[in-house]
């Protein structure tokens, strides 16, 4: 193994000196680049817990010497205290265990068991899918942030956060478990397709599609407020008439407001506008709306005097 630079080791250490916590990863928090990463990001979230991210793919040196530094070969790396705790199964097989928490000196995780429903056709099927996976395999149920659900395999662990219906035992990481509360599981075989359906009373409202008309009459009446995403150069082109909000400064002014905000999202066919829709949902907003055919759509509909672009 080749040595380390000491400029590049003391580059390292000063990022461990400075920070308690530090996650050298690939991405941003916000933006990872691999599942890795993403796992290990969700779990620090989870927990609430406060750390420094370095994102090794905007740093080859710090990539390649972090490698070196704690004789770790693959990314993330979690650091606490300038300690190496390990990569991403590590994080997460400890922030589901409670020995995380425990060493960032964060309050204990919740670890109620959620209250699942699993049909008996849906069991039937899990059960056989679990003697296919072959010993010591264990059904895992993860729910992220957007309430998407995912089975997957996952190693049996009698300490794992776990519940049981139809006699079938699914476990969860913390997160999962509070976001699972309350499901059902269900398989189908219709027109929707064929698979498991699984319903969360906890997730949050879809996107809204609304039509110009109907969104115009309700910001008139001052019950939906409307966000143009579209960019300064392109509002130009068709200005609204009502009142509006734009995103030119970024989000937060938007983002401050009460999560029971109705907030209606429009651009130039509808695309943009959706995209906008679906991350102030992710962001914890329960009433969220898409103007159909934006732009375009609402100078057919509602007000001919808007040009067409």
């Amino acid at each position: 193994m080749s040595a380390l630079d000491p400029a590049l080791r003391s580059r390292i250490e000063t990022l461990l000196q400075s920070n308690r916590v530090v996650l050298f990863m690939k991405g941003l928090p916000d933006m990872p680049q691999c599942g890795f990463s993403a796992k290990a990001v969700g779990s620090l979230n989870a927990l609430g817990a406060d750390f420094h991210a370095v994102n090794v793919l905007a740093d080859a040196d710090i990539r390649e010497g972090i490698k070196l530094y704690g004789d770790w070969p693959t990314i993330p790396q979690l650091y606490v205290d300038g300690e190496l705790v390990g990569g991403s199964d590590i994080i997460v097989q400890m922030a589901n265990s409670g020995e995380l928490s425990q060493l960032l000196d964060l309050a204990p995780v919740d670890r109620t068991p959620p209250a699942i429903t699993i049909a008996p056709a849906a069991a039937e099927m899990l059960v056989d899918a679990l003697e296919d996976a072959g010993p010591g395999a264990a059904l895992v149920l993860s729910i992220d942030a957007r309430f998407q659900p995912q089975f997957q395999f996952g190693a049996y662990d009698a300490d794992a956060i776990a519940a049981e219906s139809g006699g079938v035992r699914v476990q969860f990481d913390p997160a999962s478990a509070r976001r699972a509360d309350g499901a059902t599981i269900e398989w189908i075989d219709d027109i929707r397709g064929k698979g498991l359906a699984i319903n969360i009373p906890g997730a949050p409202k879809p996107v809204q599609q609304v039509s110009p008309a109907d969104a115009a009459a309700k910001i008139a009446a001052g019950e939906l407020l409307l966000v143009d995403v579209r960019p300064p150069e392109e509002r130009a082109l068709a200005q609204l008439t009502l009142p509006f909000k734009t995103l030119d400064d970024g989000q937060a002014e938007l983002l401050a407001l009460p999560k029971d905000t109705a907030l209606a999202f429009l651009c130039h066919h509808g695309g943009r506008s959706q995209a906008a829709a679906d991350a102030f949902l992710a962001h914890g907003f329960g009433n969220v709306a898409n103007i159909v055919g934006g732009i375009d759509a609402w100078a057919q509909q509602v007000d001919p005097s808007v040009p067409r672009y």
